[in-house]
């Protein structure tokens, strides 16, 4: 059973759905004394890093979720979530992140853009695989997926999947069990599926 972790932020029920198209039992839950209990965690997210840390750390989620991390279980991080896995992120400010990935979180820069491209970036855009990973296993890259973000993580030292916008930027990643999306896959159609049946099967 997966648990999705409910910190306060939108889109979790378009995840929950998109586990349970696949077959899978997917939990919407605020219990971090449970959180154990499940067999993955994702951490799905719309909204500010300043207020997802804070919820998390208030809830007592922040802790049960490192200990999770900790117990070789698979993570997935989807978008904010992603971006909580890090350090740091100057999203409003300067805060800390959960760690479990090296890097931060920082603004997409507009001098690096085109001239057509605005912030936030949103819409469909190339992921080009550059790393083996059973997330992104039986995907023919390079592959489109939805994206819809103004901050990025250009360290790509854990990356499995890059893409370009102004910039090159870390749009997939994986250190071990800790597996992190910016795209959304419960919006990319088939392709988001598949990474999150991939997901499933870790």
């Amino acid at each position: 059973m997966i648990g999705i972790v409910n910190y306060g932020i939108g889109n979790l029920a378009s995840v929950q759905n998109a586990i349970q198209k696949l077959g899978e039992k997917a939990i919407i839950t605020q219990d971090s004394q449970n959180l154990k209990s499940y067999s993955r965690l994702i951490l799905p997210g719309v909204g500010a890093f300043g207020d997802a840390m804070r919820h998390l750390e208030n809830s007592g989620m922040k802790e049960a979720v490192l200990e999770f991390a900790k117990s070789g279980k698979p993570v997935l991080g989807i978008c904010l979530g992603m971006q909580l896995l890090f350090q740091k992120s100057y999203e409003f400010g300067e805060y800390l992140g959960l760690g479990l990935i090296e890097g931060e979180v920082v603004k997409f820069v507009p001098k690096d853009l085109e001239e057509n491209q605005k912030i936030p970036h949103m819409g469909w855009n190339i992921v080009q695989q550059n790393k083996q990973s059973s997330l992104l296993q039986g995907l023919e890259s390079p592959f489109y997926l939805y994206f819809v973000h103004s901050y990025c993580v250009k360290n790509l030292q854990n990356a499995i999947g890059v893409s370009q916008y102004g910039a090159e930027f870390a749009s997939i990643v994986q250190k071990e069990n800790i597996f992190g999306i910016q795209p959304h896959p419960e919006k990319s159609h088939n392709t988001g599926l598949k990474i999150l049946q991939n997901f499933i099967n870790c």
